[in-house]
């Protein structure tokens, strides 16, 4: 298995990686953010699975 940073032979007490520097430099990466999932940004309505109000709809719960 190849070191996914700079492609060495992987070692042992580091695997994945080949030496502390690349397990260190990986780690840099994910604190930084640079291994982001992509999609919608925070904040973003995405809905929840539950079935809201329809906008169109007579919703006053005092008619029923």
């Amino acid at each position: 298995m190849a070191c996914p940073i700079c492609s060495k032979p992987a070692q042992k007490p580091y695997s994945p990686f080949c030496s502390r520097r690349c397990a260190d430099v990986d780690l840099s990466r994910w604190l930084k953010g640079g291994y982001a999932i992509p999609g919608g940004g925070a904040g973003e309505d995405e809905g929840d699975g539950i079935p809201g109000p329809n906008p169109g709809e007579n919703n006053d719960l005092e008619d029923r």
